[in-house]
């Protein structure tokens, strides 16, 4: 049988496209409404709380973004593995995952609550900013697991190309965040650890979810649900370089939160607010790079590398133009944005500023953000973890010279562009190559 002429499948995969990104937009704006919700409530109780949450959150970050290969790696196997027709291995992929999720989750919150006052007075918290950090991280560890299982169980879905039920929990768990939180707060007078518990009480509800889900097509697929430690341990071995990857990522956020926090209360607090503001507009340019996550994996396996470059332009090409209207509509709505965090009008003028860098890097980070999602989904992890890596280096020494010469928290955010302009170039030249385009059920 003839293959059908290129511009059609261009226009089908174009489709595809959309089809899995819308959903997986939505998902993503909603996942950090867990910690937009927890800034604006917890922005009202005071600049403390909200420089407090603002080094709690950091920490959590690096702990749960050293992780998220639990999603991407387990994306780009699932999506694999059923290209190549073998649907069965796809399931136990899932399953070896979420045990391993659910060991890391325990380790995490164990090592994270016994050394939560270690942890902010590492970041540079102190007196009563340190006290309501320690507050929430120690109660915000408390879903640590949960967490980790609904990364695991969403990676499996995307993979299967379902980004509806991600969307589904993303926004039920954000809802069902923001009434237990408004509720402690403001009807029980609570503090910030009611904050992190409404958190915790959403997350289980979003894991429990997923394992119903995933334990169901499991059994459909005659997959074994008991954990293996062999191929957890495998498992553990093959996602080493998404973790390099990550803990650079994170590392260099943590030390931007650490940096920002020696400068000054105001400006950890305005930094929290930006830096916010800048995951959602991360996340939602992300959106196309979750779907070229699975239909790359999915082409590779399938051994159609024409296609999966086709979709790898077409990922890029749509995230800057993503980026492009996020600027624009940043650079008019920035004040009253910033507003909406804090009544403090010190920390309200700061984040205005800062949010002007947050919009001026969109479109450069729709670059990152589709490069990431393309070699994610061909797992080329080795390449993206040193290029991770060089890029940290630089960005984590410009943040430190800027601190070590005074030079303020514009200095700090210059140094987040030099991170993603490095990133962005080191990508794009491993994209224009041919050595990401590895075909078969598995990436030798």
């Amino acid at each position: 049988m003839p293959s059908p002429p290129v511009r059609s499948r261009l226009s089908a995969d174009g489709r595809e496209l959309l089809t899995l990104a819308v959903p997986a937009l939505g998902a993503l704006i909603a996942e950090p409404l867990y910690v937009l919700a927890d800034t604006a409530v917890v922005g009202r109780l005071g600049t403390a709380p909200l420089a407090g949450l603002g080094v709690a959150s950091g920490a959590l970050l690096f702990g749960y973004g050293l992780c998220v290969f639990l999603a991407y790696g387990t994306t780009a196997a699932v999506a694999r593995l059923t290209g190549a027709g073998e649907s069965r291995r796809a399931a136990d992929q899932a399953i070896q995952g979420l045990w391993l999720a659910l060991i890391l989750g325990v380790l995490l919150t164990v090592v994270g609550t016994l050394s939560a006052d270690a942890i902010v007075s590492g970041l540079g918290a102190s007196g009563d900013v340190a006290e309501q950090a320690a507050i929430y991280l120690r109660v915000s560890l408390l879903g640590a697991p949960a967490m980790l299982l609904m990364l695991a169980g969403v990676g499996y879905l995307r993979g299967l190309k379902d980004t509806v039920r991600p969307l589904q929990v993303a926004v039920g768990t954000a809802v069902l965040n923001l009434v237990v939180e408004l509720v402690l707060i403001f009807g029980m007078d609570q503090g910030i650890g009611a904050s992190a518990a409404a958190t915790v009480v959403a997350q289980w509800v979003g894991a429990a979810c997923y394992l119903i889900w995933i334990g169901r097509d499991v059994r459909r697929r005659h997959a074994s649900l008991a954990p293996r430690l062999g191929s957890i341990g495998r498992l553990l071995t093959v996602s080493a370089q998404l973790l390099v990857r990550n803990l650079s990522l994170t590392g260099t956020f943590l030390i931007g939160t650490s940096v920002a926090t020696r400068i000054g209360r105001v400006d950890v607090a305005a930094h929290q607010v930006a830096f916010q503001v800048w995951m959602v507009t991360a996340l939602t340019m992300d959106a196309v790079a979750i779907a070229a996550q699975a239909m790359v994996g999915e082409r590779l396996g399938a051994g159609d590398v024409a296609r999966a470059v086709s979709i790898g332009r077409r990922v890029i090409a749509w995230s800057v133009a993503m980026g492009v209207a996020l600027c624009v509509v940043l650079l008019a709505v920035r004040t009253p944005v910033a507003g909406v965090f804090s009544e403090d009008p010190a920390v309200v003028a700061l984040a205005g500023f800062l949010l002007v860098h947050v919009a001026f890097m969109a479109p450069l980070g729709g670059v990152a953000f589709a490069l990431d999602g393309v070699l994610i989904g061909a797992g080329d992890q080795r390449f993206m973890a040193r290029a991770m890596v060089g890029s940290a280096v630089v960005a984590a020494a410009a943040m430190v010279i800027g601190r070590q010469a005074d030079l303020g928290i514009g200095w700090l955010w210059g140094a987040i562009w030099l991170f993603m302009g490095a990133r962005s170039a080191l990508l794009g030249l491993r994209f224009v190559g041919d050595r990401w385009q590895v075909t078969g059920a598995e990436r030798q």
